[in-house]
């Protein structure tokens, strides 16, 4: 090997040597980007916030989703949805909260009160108690059998709505929702008078079997102990009787008796 070369590689060898033996240069510093600044926020109404008197006016537009299943003035033609014309506002409004909150059982219900506000829910209860309720007819047909053999059935339904049952089992109806079923809107108890009867006899035997609407504190168990001793006879006169019930003033025209007899018929 020449001279030269071996001079070259142990210069090579040497740098090496040099370069291994510096010392290590300190880390760079890593300056983390400053944070986006958050998305605006916007603070939603509360479940239980106040709400004010409701706007019927205001209640009037909101109802329209309403209207396919209980009617545009709350008359609904099916006796599977309620009547809602005339009823009082603080009860509609507390049923449509039971329903968001899950506290009242009803899928359908659910959807459509999960959005409502407690201010729409009092606006809509306004428009509803603004209207009129249509009163249906009583069933005059006869019961063939048993210890009310002879009697109409809307006879046993008066009988039982005006003064209780004779054991005491039942109290009057009218002590709450009135004579002529127009309820008390300062306690909140529904107007009754001119209800679908199939409606209301569902709802007296849910009540009958031990359905309670509302949880805790917010329950009322009022109607659970009220039905627990009527029969189904009992419960469809009942029905029937309030289907009927009207003040004389507002008594129905021959012409919405005949729309509501083919509606149900």
């Amino acid at each position: 090997m020449k001279f030269t070369r071996i001079l070259g590689v142990a210069a090579a060898l040497a740098a090496a040597v040099a370069v291994a033996q510096e010392p290590a240069t300190e880390p760079a510093t890593v300056t983390a980007a400053p944070e986006a600044a958050p998305a605006p926020t916007e603070t939603l109404e509360a479940d239980n916030a106040v709400a004010h008197r409701g706007d019927a006016q205001a209640g009037a537009g909101k109802a329209a989703v309403c209207a396919a299943c209980h009617g545009m003035d709350g008359n609904s033609a099916d006796p599977q949805y309620p009547k809602l014309a005339g009823q009082h506002e603080r009860y509609i409004a507390r049923q449509l909260a039971l329903y968001k909150s899950m506290e009242r059982d009803n899928a359908i219900m659910l959807g459509f009160a999960a959005t409502l506000s407690a201010q729409d829910m009092r606006d809509l209860g306004a428009y509803f108690a603004s209207q009129k309720v249509v009163a249906g007819v009583a069933d005059d047909s006869v019961i063939a059998e048993g210890p009310n053999a002879g009697m109409k059935f809307y006879q046993l339904g008066e009988r039982l709505y005006r003064f209780g049952k004779a054991d005491g089992s039942v109290p009057s109806c009218a002590a709450c929702h009135g004579p002529a079923g127009a309820g008390n809107p300062g306690s909140a108890w529904p107007n009754l008078a001119g209800q679908h009867a199939g409606y209301t006899a569902n709802a007296l035997t849910a009540f009958r079997n031990g359905t309670v609407w509302g949880k805790g504190n917010n329950a009322n168990a009022i109607m659970a102990g009220v039905a627990g001793s009527l029969t189904d006879e009992e419960i469809q006169a009942l029905a029937t009787y309030i289907e009927g019930l009207h003040n004389a003033a507002d008594a129905p025209s021959a012409e919405a008796l005949a729309a509501a007899a083919n509606a149900e018929g």
